[in-house]
């Protein structure tokens, strides 16, 4: 996050200080900088969109790493036993076979849905996880759309003002 900060904090400065100082090498600099960007959001859009599954099973395996769960460090399985208790599931990718000895977040009622009947959550994270992402899919996407409307403005403006730079110094010479 810091070094995604940090390169949002340059390329601001050279749009900036291209356009105070009227200098096109800056601005040109700062247009191909938000047109590389902008490509990198489009095909990970694109990406995602088509490579659904993928990212699902990728998800997963990344999950599955954890395993087997009472191993992890206790941080971990802190972290872990938040996340059952949130999203009303347990263990990663199996259920409730992940753990050794199933902890106190797994265990359920017996009026919900998911509960087994050995008083644990059926539903393992991962599906639950998939589930939230799917959720708050469209959220993602009208972000990353209101983003990509900022880079086409800033690769506009910065455009618009390299080309007045340039029929500037054409008329004064």
């Amino acid at each position: 996050m810091i070094a995604i900060g940090v390169i949002i904090m340059l390329l601001g400065f050279l749009g900036c200080c291209g356009a105070i100082r009227e200098n096109r090498c800056m601005l040109l600099l700062f247009f191909i900088s938000l047109l590389v960007i902008f490509v990198l959001l489009l095909a990970a859009g694109i990406l995602g969109a088509v490579e659904e599954k993928k990212v699902k099973d990728w998800v997963k395996e990344r999950l599955e790493k954890l395993n087997p769960l009472s191993s992890q460090p206790e941080n971990v399985n802190k972290d872990l036993e938040r996340l059952q208790e949130e999203l009303k599931c347990c263990g990663l990718t199996k259920g409730p076979s992940d753990w050794e000895k199933v902890p106190d977040s797994c265990r359920c009622n017996a009026t919900v849905t998911d509960c087994s009947s050995t008083g644990t959550y059926s539903t393992p994270c991962a599906v639950q996880v998939i589930r939230l992402l799917e959720k708050h899919l469209e959220i993602v996407l009208g972000i990353a759309f209101a983003i990509a409307i900022l880079l086409i403005a800033g690769m506009v403006f910065s455009m618009v003002l390299y080309c007045q730079i340039g029929r500037k110094d054409s008329s004064a010479a």
